[in-house]
């Protein structure tokens, strides 16, 4: 069995792959003060829940937007699976070209959610995928003109919805903290339906145009796919988005791995 493992800046994304068929989903805080010990121990907690036997772990993959964790994520790999995990970056072989002009630059998370989306959903039309985590992140991937390989076009990153809220409550003096949530009115009459309208209405409307634009500029239709933790909340009013795949970035890690074997 394959286990990935997705660093993100708020969570770590985590599942355990029979071939190509996913069988345990776990998620967990990421913690730059955590010892690799103490993950170790809650990962060992949550395979003897599951009925795991770490000993059926033939290879890990990981990737990771968050550099300090790396060192904590390899060696608690190494002391209680025994292995060294692949990492994605540069070397590694994705299975798709990279239209980047630099592209050290991207993250190994928007890489494995291209080599997912084009793998999965890819073909006549460019695939457009929008990754909903602690930034939103889009991907635009498509075949490439030369071979029947995928193609990683380039994107756009903006703040993620949590984030925004959460700088605009702490950088004003009266704005306080509020839920995240689709409010009944667009007009709203407290500052918490304000707040929740805002939000909510500006990043559907954000991902409205984002999508359209770039549709344009590749010259006709694309499929949407959204993943990531705010995707199910924002999809409903979002009628750009065509498909929800929560698994995005794991199921790329995964088809990396296999690329590498």
């Amino acid at each position: 069995m394959i286990l990935t493992l997705d660093i993100g800046n708020t969570n770590i994304k985590t599942a355990l792959f029979d071939g190509d068929e996913m069988v345990n989903y776990w998620r967990l805080s990421t913690s730059i003060t955590n010892t690799s010990d103490e993950y170790g121990i809650t990962i060992m907690n949550l395979f003897q829940h599951a009925g795991r036997n770490p000993k059926d772990v033939e290879g890990i993959v990981m990737s990771s937007v968050v550099p300090t964790v790396n060192f904590t994520i390899e060696h608690m790999c190494q002391n209680y699976f025994g292995i060294t995990p692949m990492v994605i970056g540069p070397g590694v072989k994705t299975g798709i070209n990279i239209r980047y002009e630099n592209p050290r630059e991207l993250g190994s998370d928007r890489i494995a959610n291209a080599v997912a989306a084009f793998d999965e959903y890819g073909g006549d039309k460019p695939v457009i995928f929008i990754d909903f985590g602690t930034a939103t992140t889009f991907g635009v991937v498509a075949k490439d003109e030369k071979s029947d390989a995928g193609a990683f076009l380039g994107g756009a990153i903006f703040p993620g919805i949590k984030l925004a809220s959460e700088a605009l409550t702490s950088g004003t003096a009266k704005l306080p903290r509020f839920a995240l949530a689709k409010p009944e009115h667009v007009i709203g009459r407290t500052t918490l339906t304000n707040l929740q309208s805002g939000m909510f209405h500006g990043y559907v409307g954000m991902v409205t145009n984002l999508v359209k634009r770039m549709k344009q500029e590749l010259g006709g239709e694309a499929l949407v796919v959204a993943t990531g933790g705010m995707a199910v909340l924002l999809a409903e009013e979002a009628k750009v988005i065509d498909k929800l795949d929560g698994l995005l970035t794991l199921k790329g890690l995964r088809l990396i791995y296999e690329r590498n074997k």
